[in-house]
């Protein structure tokens, strides 16, 4: 479709980026999805840094692409929500034209494509944005993609990314099973994330879930308060600011997912 070939060569004009930008960090968030028997369910943490100081606790780091579509975010804010909007754009031109909704493989490939043209972060120029598209569609049902950096676009029954991924990958490769439940797999997705952010300083807040099946999206949202110890740590103190342990400060001071 002539809008897919114009999704292949989209500059976000990111060639007079700052220099700073070559001090670019790596990702601080966890995000997690996983299929599940008829779906699949993304969940992700909600606290956004700004170096060592937890600048949003309440971030809401999945977006619809379309109605059956969600991308998990992690990265720059700024960078990825730029990414986030992009692709919708194209992806609801590329809908008027088909007047259906699109594939998630074709939302995935216009995410990836755009992502990796503008990449380059650690080069003085360039985004930081890390995701994961996931979602439902009429011909090939749930399906999950982790966009990389490089460009590889790659289907996976369940993945993760961010800071906070590096502690929960056993976690998830052992726990996750084929054909599990909606509320089986968001209660999996909801203590892979807790279980990072009970040790990743720069994941925490609340834990929010997207489930997305042949009926449309179902969100869930788990208050701080309400995300369960599994480690038995001690309860937040409240009436102080938060601040991240080991938290990253992105480009010219920016906001990191």
């Amino acid at each position: 479709a002539r809008v897919l070939n114009r999704a292949l060569d989209v500059d976000m004009g990111l060639d007079a980026r700052d220099a700073d930008a070559s001090e670019a960090p790596h990702t601080g968030t966890t995000i997690v999805a996983c299929e599940y028997a008829g779906g699949v369910v993304l969940g992700a943490d909600s606290r956004v840094s700004t170096g060592i100081y937890v600048s949003n606790r309440a971030s809401d780091k999945m977006c619809a692409l379309n109605d059956r579509t969600i991308m998990c975010r992690s990265g720059s804010a700024a960078d990825t929500e730029a990414l986030a909007g992009y692709v919708r754009n194209i992806v609801s031109q590329h809908e008027m034209e088909l007047d259906e909704i699109a594939d998630v493989k074709t939302v995935a490939t216009i995410a990836n494509q755009i992502g990796y043209q503008n990449k380059g972060a650690n080069q003085g120029r360039g985004l930081s944005a890390y995701t994961i598209v996931g979602g439902w569609d009429k011909r090939c049902g749930s399906q999950v993609y982790a966009c990389t950096a490089g460009g590889n676009m790659i289907k996976e029954r369940w993945t993760t990314d961010g800071s906070g991924s590096t502690y929960i990958w056993g976690f998830l490769d052992s726990g996750w099973r084929e054909g599990m439940t909606r509320e089986e797999c968001e209660a999996f997705v909801a203590k892979a994330i807790a279980l990072a952010m009970s040790v990743d300083g720069s994941s925490g807040g609340c834990i929010r879930l997207n489930a997305v099946d042949a009926s449309g999206i179902h969100r869930t949202f788990i208050q701080g308060s309400d995300v369960p110890p599994v480690l038995g740590e001690l309860s937040q103190r409240r009436g102080r600011p938060e601040i991240a342990r080991h938290g990253h400060q992105g480009a010219s001071g920016g906001m990191m997912l």
